[in-house]
């Protein structure tokens, strides 16, 4: 059986193993280990002044409170319906921090915007919009703490099945990449290029970036190492 090793916050990684298809459960054995933990810093946001928010993550939604009458751009469709049940009027959904700087070059909102996020963010989308002449502010609302690996990852990384790995940022993979002593198979899923160059010195039998940085491009990776798996090590072991 081949091992998920599942680092996201417990009810994240949950959901992404929700969202495989029943084949893909049936055929996979999920490992959860979060190797991150969120902690609100009890910020309190205020939007006096401010033209509109940004949101790349639910849990920068879930720090935010109550939704404001603000238009809300979100990276995302969770963070969107999340948003959205807060009561934020979403305004724009977009795939990716580069979709959303593109979207928004366009629109041209009447700022200032205001990113609520968490301490450690990739992309510098307020730094870009501004750059472009949208004054955006930062708003860091909770920190992403690192966790080591527990014992069941660790006995899963020290075995002999195969372990598909879905890395979801560039920072998570950099920390696998340290904390990894790996003597199983092992296949990895980045979200995006800047988290493949994480671990490009880690001794992984394959590696499948996610044609889309998002949940499906990674729930395709996954199948995709399955069926790699399946072959390379169905053809290791008949020799």
């Amino acid at each position: 059986m081949t091992i998920l090793l599942m680092t996201r916050p417990r009810a994240e990684a949950e959901a992404f193993v929700a969202d495989l298809s029943e084949d893909l459960r049936a055929r996979l054995t999920p490992v959860f280990c979060p190797l991150m933990r969120i902690v609100p810093l009890g910020a309190k946001v205020s939007t006096a002044g401010i033209g509109g928010v940004i949101f790349t993550s639910a849990n920068g939604v879930a720090c935010a409170g109550t939704g404001r009458d603000l238009p809300a751009y979100c990276v995302g469709p969770k963070t969107a319906r999340v948003a959205e049940a807060a009561g934020w009027r979403v305004a724009l959904i977009c795939p990716d921090a580069e979709h959303l700087i593109a979207a928004l070059a366009d629109l041209a909102p009447e700022g200032p915007l205001l990113h609520l996020r968490g301490v450690h963010s990739s992309g510098d989308i307020a730094g870009r919009l501004s750059a472009l002449g949208i004054e955006t502010r930062v708003l860091p609302l909770y920190d992403q703490v690192l966790e080591p690996l527990d014992d069941p990852a660790r006995a899963a990384l020290a075995g002999s099945e195969p372990v598909i790995v879905p890395l979801f940022s560039p920072r998570m993979a950099r920390h696998f990449a340290e904390i990894c002593a790996s003597s199983a198979p092992l296949y990895l899923a980045p979200i995006s290029e800047a988290a493949a160059k994480a671990v490009e010195n880690m001794a992984a039998r394959a590696v499948d970036v996610a044609k889309t940085p998002d949940s499906p491009g990674l729930v395709a990776a996954v199948a995709r190492l399955l069926a790699v798996a399946c072959r390379v090590e169905g053809a290791d072991r008949a020799q």
